[in-house]
């Protein structure tokens, strides 16, 4: 689901916390821990799951169960709280979101995570979305939420005042359906308007590599990332746009500048995953203009996506099965769609007239439900991400951020630091 945003300082303390993972064993899971009495689940997440009317429901449905729901401002914050949970063997809570680009990194130490392989949640999800969160030998780490199938959101009223098409389908066409035809949209755009074209580098970055296969590691564990000519070659493009011809508005995602400037004519364009509906309607309350166009560069890509998993280290461990099944069923999933838009993975919600019927008011009544659907259907792969995949991509946002959003770098400098920060992993 929701994309996280760190400085790299964090590389330097994975190999202080890898040991601890290690030396730590897990609990193994063990029955006599749950309780036919009152009991409390505690739940994290982190960013907006929708989740907030569904864990009342399910207060409601068993009067022996309080959940209680922490979360975290930023899946970093969620990403570290547990890492640090786990390797002291104690402080997770009873079902924690793990977001799909650091999922690898957890699932290194599977004995940390109970399994919640079963023949009852067989089928349940999309194939790829289930794949990414079994290990080799079968485990299953974590229930799969939502997915994130991307269009492009934009500002239909600053589209228009440029002289530019703002309906749904004559944006779409406006801009294409390639990353060429979308950056001269945005020359245009820039040129009869103030607004700049999109939000961050670091934003249209995440679309663009989650395009790529095989982007940072091999299966076998060999780091590619500063040898990939892929990469390098999206990093240049990216740049090119955003600060050689003015795209970008240069702002640093997740951000409080960033998040202060929807309420601005900051920008026309973002990229933009299901998830992300819930996170503009709350920045750009008030704003007018909002619409979301059946398209995206490249053709395709998901953006995110997260699991519930339940630490083994938990007390009561079936109960917390029950609830990760039930908040990840295909009725749930569909309701947390309609509260902040994260895409269901359920392959039994994707055909439900429910979603393909959903509008959003906030959106000019746009029919996210199918539009996202078929952004979904759009998606043809997904890359590999291995291991070391957050710090990677993390540092290669750094080395983005300091060129387009604080200026002390030039695109050489800056990817020279990049090629520091991932020798430094070792």
């Amino acid at each position: 689901m929701r994309p996280t945003r760190t400085t790299f300082t964090a590389v330097s303390a994975l190999s202080v916390l890898s040991l601890a993972l290690v030396a730590c064993g897990g609990d193994a899971e063990s029955s006599d821990r749950d309780s036919d009495g009152p009991i409390t689940l505690t739940v994290a997440t982190f960013n907006e799951f929708g989740y907030e009317e569904l864990l009342k429901e399910y207060d409601a449905l068993h009067d022996n169960i309080t959940v209680r729901h922490t979360k975290a401002d930023t899946a970093d914050n969620a990403r570290n709280a547990l890492r640090s949970s786990l390797g002291a063997n104690a402080g997770a809570a009873d079902i924690e979101a793990v977001e799909v680009d650091w999922l690898t990194e957890f699932m290194q130490y599977p004995d940390k995570f109970v399994d919640l392989a079963d023949p009852a949640v067989e089928g349940r999800w999309l194939d790829w979305k289930t794949e990414a969160a079994t290990t080799e030998d079968g485990q299953l780490i974590g229930y799969g939420t939502d997915i994130g199938p991307e269009a492009v959101c934009y500002r239909a009223d600053l589209v228009g005042a440029a002289g530019l098409p703002a309906d749904r389908e004559g944006f779409a066409e406006f801009i294409g359906d390639t990353w060429d035809s979308y950056f001269a949209a945005g020359k245009e755009f820039v040129a009869n308007s103030d607004a700049a074209w999109f939000d961050s580098a670091s934003a249209l970055w995440q679309g663009m590599i989650n395009q790529v296969e095989v982007p940072f590691e091999e299966p076998d564990g060999t780091v590619i990332a500063t040898t990939n000519p892929q990469i390098k070659d999206l990093y240049e493009q990216v740049l090119q746009a955003s600060t050689a011809d003015g795209l970008s508005a240069g702002l640093g995602q997740w951000s409080q500048d960033w998040s202060e400037s929807f309420q601005r004519d900051s920008f026309a364009t973002m990229l933009c995953p299901g998830w992300m509906l819930g996170v503009i309607e709350g920045n750009a309350a008030g704003v007018d203009g909002w619409d979301v166009a059946n398209v995206f560069p490249g053709g395709g890509g998901n953006w995110g996506g997260s699991y519930l998993t339940v630490p083994a280290q938990g007390d009561h461990i079936e109960e917390a099965k029950a609830l990760a099944a039930w908040l990840t069923a295909p009725e749930q999933q569909l309701k947390a769609f309609a509260a902040k838009g994260t895409f269901p993975s359920q392959v039994d919600a994707l055909d439900s007239p429910e979603l393909l019927d959903s509008t959003h008011a906030f959106f000019n009544d746009a029919p996210t439900g199918q539009i996202l659907v078929d952004r979904a259907t759009a998606v043809t792969m997904q890359p590999y991400k291995g291991p070391n995949y957050f710090l990677i991509n993390t540092a290669l946002v750094d080395a983005l951020t300091r060129v387009d959003v604080d200026g002390t770098d030039d695109a050489a400098s800056s990817w020279a630091k990049f090629v520091r920060d991932v020798e430094a992993l070792g």
